[in-house]
């Protein structure tokens, strides 16, 4: 008699004498459904529909094979941003020397696919393009532009922005980290908090107080003398990305470290503005796999004798599913066609960042209600978008700041404090 148990990951029933029906069918919920109720995106340019099909081929043939292990690790597949770069994935949009032109939807199709296929890899786009380059783009000299934006769309440089700290998120104008003038440049000193990028080694924009008591923004590169960097440990969401503590102590960079346009809080926001629209189309791409597995599955799960999708419940669900799912592509097509018109305000895009992302909550719990047990599964899509939509719900304004941003514009009264 022995004393294993056998292999539960390797061990076959065949010509076993599993009695039938006790044996769980392998599940196959990765395909592409593309839902388009409204026929929204059956008349995309060509240009931005081959953004789109590059970022789907990626996703399919590189992230979703092996994302799932560097999850479960919080292993950062850092070959897949340069892999990205490669592909010319990671601009969010902006215009660098020597690149084609990449509009507002195509952005925002390679940010809704990339987090079709996970919300790790979906941040990496966030953090590179849309924050760290589009600082330097917005806001940068044109030294600056030259020597930062070719690598960083590349991906053979890593870009982070630190402007959270451990004890100012939501009230992030009140940031405490300071940077005092010296001969030749400035001394910085202060903490940052859930920073991506911010500990693999690039470059960071670091938003700090200047001896003008405003906000500015200065490029340190991470192997800077006194920059500490430490991943974040135990996170529930965005795992296969690393996110830092940071630690400056009296860190040098000199004068021409300082971006020359950001001189107040009001030009870091500029950045978040364009990004939040971003952090939309990543919301409908992950209510897209919630919604594109919930489909598969209750094709292929058979329970009393028949597949759910016979069942009048699951149909009601996924009918709710596609209608919310319609209602956010809408929204995010129609901001990014007011974006593209140059009429995209703070209060449209947080007012497109506050639906999508609470909309793709909604479906992401039904998705994984309709799973059952199976949708706690790693392999079965559903529980890892579900923790990443709680990240982008959050993360560049919560719920209650973008509340109050669009409070603010149908009132025209600030309730911030």
């Amino acid at each position: 008699m022995t004393d294993t148990l056998p292999d539960a990951r390797t061990a076959s029933p065949e010509g076993s004498a599993f009695p039938e029906g006790t044996v769980e069918p392998e599940y196959h919920l990765t395909e592409p459904l593309d839902p388009d109720a409204a026929e929204l995106f059956a008349d995309v340019p060509a240009a931005d529909r081959e953004y789109w099909m590059r970022t789907r081929a990626f996703v399919q043939d590189e992230v979703l094979p092996v994302i799932d292990d560097y999850w479960n690790r919080a292993d950062y597949p850092v070959h897949l941003v340069r892999r990205m770069g490669e592909l010319d994935l990671l601009r969010d949009g902006l215009e660098v020397d020597g690149y084609p032109a990449m509009s507002p939807l195509a952005a925002g199709l390679v940010n809704m696919e990339m987090s079709r296929g996970d919300g790790s890899m979906a941040t990496v786009v966030a953090v590179q393009g849309g924050l760290a380059m589009r600082s330097v783009a917005l806001l940068g000299s044109d030294e600056q532009k030259a020597r930062w934006l070719k690598p960083l769309a590349a991906g053979t440089e890593y870009g982070a922005f630190a402007l959270t700290e451990p004890t100012h998120g939501s009230d992030s104008t009140s940031l405490e980290t300071r940077a005092v003038t010296v001969p030749g440049g400035f001394r910085i000193s202060g903490s940052k908090k859930w920073i991506g990028n911010g500990s693999i080694g690039g470059l960071t924009v670091v938003w700090a107080r200047g001896d003008d008591d405003a906000v500015h923004g200065y490029l340190v590169e991470q192997d800077s003398p006194g920059y500490s960097a430490v991943p974040i440990e135990n996170k529930t969401a965005l795992r296969a990305i690393w996110q830092a503590r940071i630690r400056m102590d009296d860190v040098f960079v000199p004068t021409e470290a300082l971006l020359p346009d950001a001189k107040t809080f009001k030009d870091t926001s500029r950045v978040l503005l364009a990004t939040r629209l971003s952090v939309a189309w990543s919301a409908v791409g992950h209510a897209t796999a919630c919604y594109e597995t919930a489909v598969h599955y209750a094709k292929q799960r058979i329970q009393f004798g028949r597949p759910l999708a016979h069942s009048q419940v699951v149909q009601e669900r996924l009918s709710r599913m596609l209608s919310e799912l319609t209602q956010i592509q809408l929204l995010a097509f129609r901001m990014t066609e007011l974006d593209a018109a140059g009429r995209l305000t703070g209060e449209k895009a947080s007012l497109a960042k506050y639906t999508t992302t609470r909309t793709a909550r909604s479906i992401a719990a039904n998705a994984r209600d309709l799973l059952g047990g199976n949708g706690l599964l790693l392999p079965n899509r559903v529980a890892r978008h579900f923790s990443d939509i709680e990240a982008i719900h959050t993360y560049e304004g919560t719920e209650t700041m973008q509340a109050l941003i669009i409070g603010r514009g149908i009132t025209g009264k600030s309730a911030f404090v």
